[in-house]
């Protein structure tokens, strides 16, 4: 087999999709309505048609191993029928576009003592969304007391309005802001009383082996938190139509779903979004510890000018 071919993530929720360096993304097949899948990378070029989905509940077959490199699976989810101390600083100025303000890690010494992973997911489960986009399922979080969320564009392609479903329960319409394909970022606004604000850390400055977590709806579980740390600081990735990118690599478990939810810090900041996954021997090989995320610094600016243009 090729592996330029494109799998949905069983069980229909799509996440993430990662690409690697000097490869071509290919677009995510959209099977029926489900759960979105993050965007998928693959090693090669021409895709090929992506084989059935399998059963979410199935036990996952063996990983089929080859000489040729990992296919790179995006982490959004298709369904077929399926706040730390430190100073803060201003992400974008005032004269093009909203203010987002991003804090620093916390100044207490090792990251050991500046926070533990369950401190970390009761601040930011909160302001975590599923989202709903016709056959896809992802996630996202809010980013200003204003309703906006922010996602992957892959989740969302192709809509003006999405359900999202909030942590507490409740759902709401939301219209589509606007999206950048070359980044695979989006904004959402919702209607009514909005999730609380997520806490914006920096993406500038990471250290490989800084432990994290991964919040999202992997599978369409939503409200889902995994741990890990930070895998590289600069892989090179292409998402859609870009060029390649600097993304970060973390071992955090992150499936279909997660696409367009948090990779925060033990404070519980956001320091990047969830975009894509690698798998080795199709979609039935399922997370391998290798997950992809913009970096906050960057979503952050695109988010600003999408909203300002929006």
């Amino acid at each position: 087999m090729t592996f330029e071919q494109r799998f949905d993530l069983g069980g229909r929720p799509s996440g993430p999709t990662f690409l690697p360096p000097a490869t071509t993304a290919a677009a995510s097949p959209r099977p029926e309505p489900a759960a979105a899948v993050p965007t998928r990378v693959h090693v090669g070029t021409a895709p090929q048609a992506a084989p059935p989905v399998p059963d979410p509940l199935a036990v996952p077959a063996a990983p089929r191993r080859s000489g040729v490199s990992a296919l790179l699976v995006g982490a959004c989810l298709l369904v077929g029928a399926a706040a730390g101390g430190g100073a803060g600083f201003l992400a974008a100025d005032t004269d093009r576009g909203p203010v987002f303000r991003q804090s620093l890690p916390s100044a207490a010494a090792p990251a050991a003592q500046g926070g533990s992973t369950q401190s970390a997911s009761q601040a930011l489960l909160p302001s975590v969304v599923q989202i709903s986009a016709g056959n896809s399922i992802g996630s996202g979080f809010a980013i200003d007391a204003q309703g906006r969320i922010m996602t992957n564009s892959h989740v969302i392609d192709g809509y003006s309005r999405v359900l999202v479903r909030m942590a507490d329960g409740r759902r709401s319409a939301a219209r589509v802001v606007g999206t950048d394909p070359a980044t695979d970022v989006a904004v959402l606004e919702i209607s009514g009383t909005p999730p609380p604000a997520a806490a914006l850390g920096v993406s500038d400055g990471l250290a490989i082996g800084q432990p994290v977590i991964a919040v999202g709806a992997p599978l369409g579980l939503n409200s889902t938190v995994t741990a890990g740390i930070i895998s590289a600081v600069d892989r090179t990735a292409r998402l859609g139509p870009s060029p390649g990118q600097q993304l970060l690599q973390t071992d955090a478990s992150i499936n279909p779903g997660n696409s367009g939810g948090p990779l925060a810090n033990l404070d519980g900041q956001v320091i990047g979004m969830n975009t894509a996954i690698a798998t080795v021997g199709g979609p039935e090989a399922g997370n391998i510890g290798i997950g992809f995320a913009v970096p906050i610094d960057r979503a952050v600016e695109v988010a600003g000018q999408i909203i300002q243009n929006g």
